[in-house]
């Protein structure tokens, strides 16, 4: 299978309301470990429903260590037919895909933070109204939340931005964890 970049099912279109919700993607370079970072930041923000992790479904045997869902490639794109998935794409031979119901959190005003590959940003700008996206240029080597809590105020609140990650923006992020999570609930 050859990499290609096929976002939408057949028929599918993209949001053409406007959601309150924002679209933060996450993208690097395979093995830069941007895996690491999300789950630290799911981690921290679990049991907040302002924010949404989303796992992907892909196309491996067995579990993956990304914490994404595996399925078999038939099943797959059954699902992906049917418009099941908000963005779909192949790399490295899998398939990729982010479930729809992402629009339903995004409907709801959440913030959805999804790591996916390059080749789908414009998609996902012509699919939804607010995407920024934070690319991993280096491996995050200490993803825990103990690790992420520097990042945050001394009161608990959210970190203040450290970067220029506005909406829309693309800001390489190359200090790790801590300003991953700076980027990602950067308002």
């Amino acid at each position: 299978m050859e990499d290609r970049d096929e976002p939408l099912a057949p028929g599918a279109s993209p949001a053409t309301v406007d959601l309150p919700g924002r679209v933060i993607l996450v993208v690097g370079p395979s093995g830069a470990g941007m895996e690491a970072p999300i789950e630290a930041a799911r981690s921290l923000l679990a049991g907040d429903e302002r924010w949404v992790f989303p796992r992907r479904i892909v196309t491996r045997p067995g579990p993956t260590a990304e914490g994404d869902i595996a399925a078999d490639e038939p099943s797959f794109l059954q699902v992906r037919a049917r418009g099941g998935f908000a963005l779909a794409w192949t790399s490295q031979g899998r398939w990729y895909g982010v479930p729809a119901a992402v629009d339903a959190d995004l409907a709801r005003g959440a913030r959805v933070v999804i790591g996916v590959a390059r080749k789908v940003i414009a998609e996902a700008r012509r699919r939804w109204p607010d995407v920024t996206v934070s690319e991993i240029a280096t491996a995050a080597e200490d993803a825990t939340p103990e690790a992420l809590a520097p990042a945050r105020d001394g009161d608990g609140s959210r970190p203040k931005p450290d970067l220029a990650a506005g909406r829309g923006a693309i800001g390489s992020i190359d200090g790790g964890v801590g300003a991953l999570l700076s980027a990602v609930l950067a308002d």
